[in-house]
């Protein structure tokens, strides 16, 4: 029996039931092949090849699958039709030692009965460049989630996260909220009228003051107000223009995945998460009492409005049945993508029309059924006729004023009929038609008054506007939008006011760091050029290592400076690799970390390098304390060029003999022994000043280099630089 390997049980299930045991359906349960998840996993010098490894949990059902691969006649990889569902299948093929040339993936953009059988029909191989596209991406973000991450938690707090697409969505709400927090409300006026036809036949309507002398009307004060009242009081009310027109409105395309997440907010108060876990159960399937497991929509990360012509023949055809012909256009609607859409797959639209929502309200939760309502409804509505509005605008002179009032009427229902937009109406206009008034009539004032008003601050993202800012700034894709707000509020950089995001003090900290040391990273512009990169791989036109390698030393390079920026460097050199260790303050207190960071990752506690007061035997630096099997001892820094030890605590005690001049501090210079008798110089403002000589410092600046004079036991002074020959003789007669 052939084999089809999907990644959701669920939607196993679903394909199962549709092929009637035709063929063996299995689940991978996702990926089961990552990056390993304590490690960074990519080869920067090797041309940051990732280095994948099983993923955990996934052992058995690797050995599963292998095993009914091997029995199996065929195997048909059916992931999702995407460059995660086309990766996860490379690496299913991969593990499982299928054929790397053979044509076993097939794709479907909704499970149906129908779409797998034509599926199964027309198998194909791997898609290469959607494979590279998704591990540019994967090595990509685990580079800079990596790298940024530990700055984070060095500079900031433990526990902070950063990522290549989630810290940029971060910065959109903390810009915002500082917009909000600068913004300053600046005082205007609204002058209204209300209004009636000289006869009193028809009902009063409301104008509103628009223009001042033939330019835009700007009241900015009770002055300014009082002023224009008077004026009007004084002056007459004439019909100056009417114009009639008929209003169209046109049906919205079907949801993509950025407006079904706009759209369940704005209606249903759903978060991003949220909404998508309802589709992605719709799409996978779900079982329904008498008809086992049945799938509701089409897959649902996608950035197209396209819809296949079955689909909209049916929907055509329904509506003119169910609300007439006339709400079926003459020409069938088409929809134009965004820029920058991959267009790859269909709107989400349902799978079956005749699975009304109201066929299934009492078999699905409320959440699920409020979501397939929501996309259904949008659906059918997006191939239903234009809705039709009579619509009147009056403009009415007063002296150098002219006041305008405009109102409209539905003439025809169209798409409304269904699908009811919750646009805002404007606050001055009326609900229905205005009297039907000619120019040159008077009208007269049964009221007039002005309004103070404030400006307002620009409105808080909530998941709806924020995912909208992602789409149209192209930061992320459809299948990450969700996940990018789901990581800002469980990591709690946002929090809900209502359903507002609202910055922690934590997240204006990361924001600022990240855009002092990353200003490209975090720009706006350059999050959505690396997308545009990213499509340039799938299309075909580009090497993903190329890519990656564009950005990653000028990225390591800032990164290197950021950890180093403001921190002590020491004297104490990295066991691992010998590069300065820097003095860094953490959550715990002071710890050492090698200045060579990213490329050395080395960090030792304060207390595990203590710095003695006794330079090595053997290369001179000073010696820091160590704890071992049998106690405490001394080791050499330097290590591991040098691996000289000495016992701790068993120095030989002697009064303090000063003897020269420090010439970093000016301080008296200590005479002291190493372990093996040796007479050396150290200032006697250690460990505050680390200056150090095996000759007498005379506390002067070398005139030829700048440094260190010492006198030696013979009596001549020289530069304590090897590099350097100043020298001058011993004077004769003298020690």
């Amino acid at each position: 029996m052939d084999l089809i390997i999907v990644e959701s049980p669920s939607k196993a299930k679903t394909i199962a039931r549709y092929l009637k045991g035709k063929y063996r359906v299995d689940a991978s349960g996702g990926h089961i092949r990552d990056l390993p998840p304590k490690k960074l996993g990519v080869a920067v010098d090797k041309n940051y090849e990732p280095k994948y490894v099983t993923s955990p949990g996934k052992e058995e059902i690797i050995r599963r699958l292998t095993e009914e691969a091997h029995r199996a006649g065929k195997v048909y990889l059916a992931t999702d039709p995407d460059r995660e569902g086309e990766a996860i299948s490379w690496h299913l093929q991969t593990v499982l030692g299928l054929d790397e040339n053979g044509e076993n993936r097939i794709e479907f953009n909704e499970i149906s009965p129908r779409a797998v059988e034509r599926a199964l029909e027309h198998p194909r191989k791997i898609n290469y460049n959607l494979v590279d596209a998704q591990q540019a991406r994967r090595v990509l973000d685990r580079l800079v989630g990596y790298k940024l991450s530990p700055l984070l938690n060095n500079k900031i707090q433990n526990g902070l996260s950063a990522g290549r697409v989630q810290s940029v969505a971060l910065r959109l709400v903390v810009d915002r909220e500082r917009e909000i927090d600068a913004f300053r409300p600046e005082e205007y006026w609204t002058i209204a009228a209300e209004l009636q036809d000289p006869e009193a036949k028809f009902s009063p309507f409301r104008a509103v003051l628009d223009k001042t002398g033939g330019k835009k009307a700007k009241v900015g004060s009770k002055a300014e107000a009082d002023a224009v009242l008077a004026a009007l009081n004084a002056g007459e009310y004439v019909v100056a223009s009417v114009k009639k027109t008929v209003a169209r409105s046109h049906a919205p395309a079907p949801f993509t995945t950025s407006t079904l997440q706009q759209d369940a907010s704005n209606k249903l108060g759903m978060t991003a998460p949220e909404t998508m876990l309802m589709a992605q159960h719709l799409y996978e399937g779900m079982d329904l009492e008498g008809e086992g497991h049945v799938a509701f929509v089409t897959y649902i990360r996608t950035d197209s409005t396209r819809v296949s012509s079955d689909a909209q023949a049916a929907a055509r055809a329904l509506i003119a049945e169910r609300y007439g012909k006339e709400y079926v256009p003459e020409k069938p609607n088409f929809y134009a993508s965004k820029k920058g859409a991959q267009d790859a797959h269909e709107a989400i639209r349902p799978i079956d029309l005749s699975r009304t929502p109201e066929s299934v309200k009492k078999l699905l939760d409320r959440k699920h059924y409020n979501v397939y309502k929501l996309i259904y409804e949008r659906f059918l509505a997006s191939q239903m006729s234009e809705a039709l509005y009579d619509s009147m605008q009056i403009e009415i002179a007063n002296g150098g004023y002219t006041l305008r009032a405009g109102g409209r009427a539905l003439k025809f229902q169209g798409f409304t009929a269904i699908y009811a937009d919750f646009r805002k109406e404007d606050e001055d206009e009326a609900k229905g038609l205005l009297p039907p008034l000619e120019e040159g009539t008077k009208v007269r004032a049964l009221s007039l008054g002005g309004e103070q008003k404030f400006t307002k601050p620009p409105v808080r993202y909530t998941d709806a506007s924020l995912v909208k800012a992602m789409e149209d700034k192209g930061i992320g894709r459809p299948s990450t939008y969700a996940s990018i707000i789901s990581v800002l509020t469980k990591r709690k950089y946002v929090e809900k006011d209502g359903k507002y995001m609202k910055p922690t003090e934590i997240a204006y900290r990361i924001t600022d760091m990240l855009v002092q040391y990353f200003t490209d990273i975090m720009d706006v512009g350059f999050t959505a050029d690396m997308e545009e990169k990213l499509d340039e791989i799938e299309d075909g036109g580009k090497d993903w290592h190329s890519i990656i390698a564009a950005f990653y030393p000028p990225f390591e390079e800032k990164l290197r400076y950021a950890n180093t920026d403001g921190d002590e460097i020491t004297d104490v050199l990295c066991s691992k690799c010998g590069h300065p260790m820097v003095r860094k303050m953490g959550k715990y207190g002071k710890y050492l970390a090698c200045s060579n960071y990213p490329a050395c990752s080395n960090i030792v506690s304060e207390g595990e390098a203590e710095v003695s007061d006794t330079p090595c035997p053997k290369c001179g630096k000073m010696m820091v304390v160590k704890s071992g099997r049998y106690g405490k001892f001394l080791a050499c820094p330097n290590y591991p060029a040098c691996r000289s030890t000495l016992p701790y605590g068993q120095e030989k005690k002697e009064e303090d003999v000063f003897e020269g001049i420090c010439p970093e501090c000016g301080k008296p210079a200590k005479r002291l022994k190493t372990r093996t008798g040796k007479v050396y110089y150290g200032c006697s403002g250690f460990p505050e000043c680390r200056f150090m000589s095996w000759d007498i410092p005379t506390g002067e600046k070398c005139p030829k280099c700048g440094g260190a004079l010492v006198r030696t036991a013979r009596g001549a002074v020289k530069c304590s630089q090897r590099a350097c020959d100043y020298r001058i003789p011993a004077k004769k007669g003298k020690a």
